[in-house]
């Protein structure tokens, strides 16, 4: 994967610029090669380079004061959440700064009558709900990272997870931002209240990957805990008549809270490492519904209806809230589960939902011509497909077939209607891939956007567009800076 050059000058002004950045964060700074290493790269591990220096501000005031030393150096920036991310989209560049959000983790306001819970960005994801549920309440997004995944990355990249279905990613639960621009600008957008007035930005802000600006503090929506849910465990002879399910499913208007997919080489693994009791089978659904224990069952019904159409291996609804608990970290577990296997990357293109078996034959058929074995695990009640692509990392060159089977995997979910990513984000992974979804007119035109928001093309440099794209709107920053 190709990374920019790092500009020699930059690198030679490191002590000044590590001088200067200590002035604003007396106890904040990392610059020991040894220590800075720890931030080679998020949970694309297949690349790795140490930044130039670490920065871990507590506070906006701090991120701002950071912001406007680099913006002074010409230093690119790249914010870090917890470092999860599955497309790189925290990989720093040599001469780059890495922002670090750990230290910014309070709840600074909870209002439970209009629905809301303020944070800085560096808390966790779970700990979100921690925050709340004792008092009945809960933050829907569940990326299968939650315990460790930080809000601001799961606003880079509009994270989702398992429910998804029914209470939608990021971008639909979150309410408003304190951002700050690259020259250290600070910015309030939107607030505690849905759809404000004027443009939207904060549905441009929510998945834009730290290339707009650095996000310290959120409001997001909570909702009441339902009644209760349960999930049904539904297995079936092939992935093909599973994808089938999911789709009548789907058809029928039945809105379940979640519908996730597992096929035999994740079962296989997530069964070892967990014990969740998964049946032997060739596919399996997890479907969940929530409400009262009526609605639950006539939920559960008219699925369990549909489903035994399609002839199913097993289908056993959840009997207890141990069982259930048992279930889902089965699902959870499913991406360390694999990790134990072999090495892997793991993708994230989207489909429409009817397209599920065709997409899934299709990718048997390209593991078999590239001789890599593929399994998949995804959030299949919105067609957001994680296929896992197994490979030897100690193997000469299975590397780059890896890459070159998860473009043609990707290519494939464009070409069905789909799109390259749902809640993983493009950042060095699939950026290469961007011409293929968009026209050049429509690259040109995000470019336009992130020429207002940073005009030094100084935040999060290398990602999401194509660097041969990119080339000229750097150098015309770098030309209007000197």
């Amino acid at each position: 994967m190709e990374m920019p050059k790092p500009d020699p000058q930059i690198i030679a002004r490191k002590p000044r610029i590590v001088a200067r950045l200590r002035e604003v964060l007396p106890s904040g700074v990392i610059d020991a090669p040894e220590e800075v290493r720890a931030y080679e790269c998020d949970a694309l591990t297949a690349y790795k380079c140490a930044p130039m220096a670490v920065v871990l501000p507590g506070t906006t005031e701090e991120v701002s004061a950071v912001l406007k030393v680099c913006h002074e150096e010409g230093v690119p920036v790249v914010a870090r959440g917890a470092g999860t991310s599955l497309a790189g989209g925290a990989l720093p560049t040599e001469d780059s700064v890495i922002l670090g959000t750990a230290r910014m983790n309070a709840v600074l306001e909870t209002d439970y009558d209009n629905r809301f819970i303020r944070v800085q960005t560096g808390r966790t994801n779970l700990s979100v709900t921690g925050a709340v549920e004792e008092d009945g309440f809960f933050y829907a997004p569940d990326p299968s990272s939650q315990l460790a995944c930080a809000i601001a990355g799961n606003i880079a990249m509009n994270s989702g997870g398992a429910h998804c279905l029914k209470y939608g990613v990021t971008t639909n639960n979150l309410l408003g931002v304190t951002l700050v621009l690259a020259d250290g600008t600070v910015s309030e957008v939107g607030g505690p209240y849905m759809d404000p007035a004027g443009l939207d930005l904060l549905g441009l802000i929510c998945g834009s990957e730290g290339q707009l600006g650095v996000v310290t503090e959120a409001t997001l929506r909570i909702l009441p805990k339902p009644e209760g849910a349960r999930p049904v465990l539904i297995g079936f002879e092939s992935s093909e008549v599973a994808g089938q399910c999911v789709s009548d499913i789907i058809k029928a208007g039945v809105l379940p809270v979640a519908i996730e997919f597992m096929d035999r080489p994740c079962i296989r693994a997530t069964e070892e490492f967990a014990k969740a009791g998964y049946p032997d089978c060739e596919a399996l659904l997890i479907v969940e519904v929530e409400g009262s224990d009526a609605e639950i069952d006539h939920q559960l019904g008219l699925i369990s209806d549909i489903a035994q159409k399609l002839d199913p291996v097993e289908l056993r609804q959840s009997q207890s809230a141990e069982e259930s608990a048992r279930i889902w970290l089965g699902r959870k577990s499913a991406f360390g589960a694999m990790g134990q296997i072999n090495d892997y990357m793991c993708l994230d293109g989207t489909i429409p939902v009817s397209e599920l078996p065709v997409v899934l034959r299709r990718i048997a058929e390209m593991s078999a011509e590239y001789g890599l074995e593929v399994a998949n695990v995804f959030h299949a009640g919105d067609g957001n497909m994680h296929p896992l692509i197994l490979f030897d990392a100690n193997q000469e060159g299975q590397l780059e077939l890896c890459e070159q089977l998860g473009a043609e995997i990707l290519k494939l979910c464009v070409e069905v209607g789909g799109c390259l990513t749902g809640e993983h984000g493009v950042g060095i992974e699939k950026r290469d891939l961007m011409v293929h979804q968009y026209s050049k007119v429509d690259l040109e035109a995000q470019l336009d956007v992130k020429d207002v928001f940073d005009p030094a093309w100084i935040l999060n440099p290398a990602k999401v567009f194509p660097l041969a794209i990119t080339a000229g709107r750097r150098a015309g920053a770098s030309d209007r800076a000197a």
